[in-house]
């Protein structure tokens, strides 16, 4: 890798972690078409280690208050203030867990095809366009969670793990469809990002462990000093964009990449 790939492909993994486009579609389209060689592994964990310090950043008072509720609501055993939010976000990540620990391989291996993303990219367009939809004619959206809408949106997330799929469209669109507003669906969203990427960055270290590689650590900096402040700024204007475009401009896009995609 040079100093050109490396830019490129830690803006791609920043700016498009947290929006409904897929970071891990674009990750894989961007070196096939222009023929770059293969990142590698190490790339692929400091740019998801970026995209974490960025959303853990900006929850992080959230986070606090989260952890606090957690602990008090064991302790005490019954709910207190949000933490019935953070066991949701505990909970509704076991599913994509399980799945991606014991099909990692089998996904690699058979879902990480031109083919495989350009469906994927057009179905769940159209489906975040559904729920985009629903949601606009919905006039008493919910701001809070149950145990339904936890269970829900942890096994929709479980498809984040195809390719082109995007795992915060799926859980943004899940969450819409079941009748939360956008902002609770994006914010259970996003937090549902942080365990997530935290074990998929732990799968990759280990996978990085028992295949060791010569790595460049300036570029390895580099790549996680812009995918964290990329990540950053998207999430701070994805949310306050939202309130005027909504998600009609995301639909469009994934569906006009999805038809250049048919055409190659």
């Amino acid at each position: 890798m040079d100093i050109f790939q490396t830019i490129v492909l830690a803006l791609i993994q920043g700016l498009s972690e947290f929006l409904p486009i897929s970071s891990s579609a674009h990750l894989i389209l961007v070196p096939k078409v222009v023929d770059w060689p293969d990142q590698g592994l190490a790339f692929d964990v400091v740019v998801h280690l970026g995209t974490l310090t960025a959303v853990v950043y900006y929850y992080q008072s959230n986070i606090r208050i989260l952890s606090s509720d957690f602990y008090t609501s064991i302790i005490h055993r019954r709910s207190v203030g949000e933490s019935k939010l953070a066991w949701g976000v505990l909970l509704g990540t076991i599913p994509v867990g399980l799945t991606g620990l014991l099909f990692k391989d089998y996904i690699a291996l058979n879902f990480r095809s031109l083919e495989v993303i350009t469906y994927t990219t057009l179905i769940f367009g159209i489906l975040l366009g559904i729920a985009s939809w629903v949601n606009l004619k919905n006039t008493k959206p919910r701001t809070l969670i149950n145990w339904f809408d936890v269970l829900f949106v942890g096994m929709m997330q479980v498809l984040a793990l195809i390719p082109g799929t995007s795992r915060s469209g799926i859980t943004i669109t899940a969450g819409l469809l079941i009748g939360l507003s956008r902002q609770m669906s994006i914010q259970f969203a996003f937090l549902l990002s942080i365990p997530v990427i935290t074990l998929a960055s732990m799968l990759m270290l280990l996978d990085l462990y028992s295949q060791p590689q010569m790595v460049d650590w300036m570029l390895l900096s580099l790549g996680f000093i812009i995918s964290a402040l990329s990540a950053y700024i998207t999430i701070v204007f994805f949310i306050k964009l939202l309130d005027s475009i909504g998600l009609i401009p995301f639909v469009i896009y994934r569906l006009i990449l999805g038809v250049i995609l048919l055409t190659l």
